[in-house]
């Protein structure tokens, strides 16, 4: 029993790797099967997809993904078959986009935030209260500009196919509720890594600790951190409501969510299927925005009955967090590009 067990485990790890760096047959770039490097049409492909977070049928990261894959598989007849990898499978966000760089890792449904640790430009989607509501950042991310970034991505080895949603990352609080500036003054909030996130929470006063999404209920449940910020359905899916109290819908951070492929992968392929996972990837996109708004009133409500208090975004003093999160745009404008921050400020009013 014990020997059948060892097999089991290290068939499942060996399941695991192949999802990021493909067989031995299938070569570094990870993609499988019998697809020739020129592209030619009607091969066979496998495609590998990670994302952090877990299989949760409303989970962004996974709508995107199972989506994804139905549209690619539905549209080239099984001829490219996408397999899934949630819950860090495939490894951390930033081993998972350098794994795309290096031809390793086929793609990945990406935070926004680490991406910009990589295209600096991507930074002005997280500057904290850019956007007012998700109408304006999904005009803005399905228009000209949200071209020009996923354009700006070229030369970096990774392709950004299309822009899905996390949401507005909204803070988790273990005790205390959050609804004025000062209420989050001195709150030890864990937080991305990330310039611009950081230079947020330094602006607004709180003790930000980075760490990965992996330690982060632990981090909660001995009291190492006293929230976190993610978006309402991330929160809803992932098993905070048996550790946190209050969901406090301030707003801070818009999170788009790049559906990301290695560029060696894409170039591998026939414009067509390139095309097809152009596509699909948008449409995924508008799947998880569409699940995102038909289930956020029924996860706030089943939140509250679990026992957690939602604070309203009418309850927030939003102009006060607009006015001390101020000092990010300043001190984030020469790392992003001030021709980005410009730009996009122009677009939603803030010029």
């Amino acid at each position: 029993m014990k020997r059948f067990t060892a097999l089991a485990l290290s068939g499942l790890m060996a399941i695991s790797l192949v999802g990021c760096g493909g067989s031995a047959a299938s070569g570094a770039s990870g993609a499988s099967g019998e697809q020739k490097a020129d592209g030619a049409a009607g091969a066979n492909l496998t495609l590998s997809i990670g994302y952090t977070t877990a299989a949760n049928e409303n989970d962004p990261y996974h709508v995107t993904a199972m989506k994804f894959k139905e549209i690619v598989e539905d549209k080239t007849g099984g001829r490219i078959v996408v397999n899934n990898y949630p819950s860090s499978q495939l490894g951390s966000e930033p081993e998972m986009w350098e794994g795309m760089q290096t031809g390793t890792c086929d793609m990945a449904v990406m935070t926004n935030a680490y991406v910009s640790s990589y295209i600096p430009a991507n930074g002005c989607l997280d500057l904290p209260f850019i956007f007012s509501d998700l109408d304006q950042a999904r005009g803005v991310l399905d228009g000209e500009f949200g071209q020009k970034l996923m354009d700006n991505m070229e030369g970096s080895g990774v392709t950004c196919l299309a822009f899905s949603e996390g949401g507005f990352r909204q803070l988790c609080t273990r005790s205390k509720a959050i609804r004025t500036p000062a209420d989050l003054a001195g709150q030890k909030i864990r937080c991305m890594e990330t310039k611009t996130y950081l230079s947020a929470y330094a602006a607004l006063d709180v003790n930000a600790t980075p760490m990965a999404w992996g330690e982060l209920l632990t981090a909660l449940q001995q009291g190492t951190v006293d929230g976190c910020d993610a978006p309402l359905s991330v929160l809803y899916t992932n098993g905070f409501p048996d550790i946190c109290k209050y969901i406090d819908n301030v707003n801070l951070f818009y999170s788009p969510l790049p559906v990301c492929i290695s560029t060696q992968v894409l170039n591998k392929l026939s414009a067509e299927d390139q095309q097809i996972l152009r596509d699909a990837a948008k449409e995924a996109g508008v799947a998880a925005r569409a699940n995102n708004d038909a289930t956020a009133e029924s996860m706030e409500a089943d939140l509250t009955a679990q026992g957690m208090t939602i604070v309203s975004t009418d309850e927030v003093d939003t102009d006060a967090f607009r006015a001390a999160a101020s000092a990010c745009y300043t001190d984030m404008e020469s790392y992003i590009g001030s021709e980005w921050v410009n730009e996009l400020k122009g677009l939603v009013g803030m010029a």
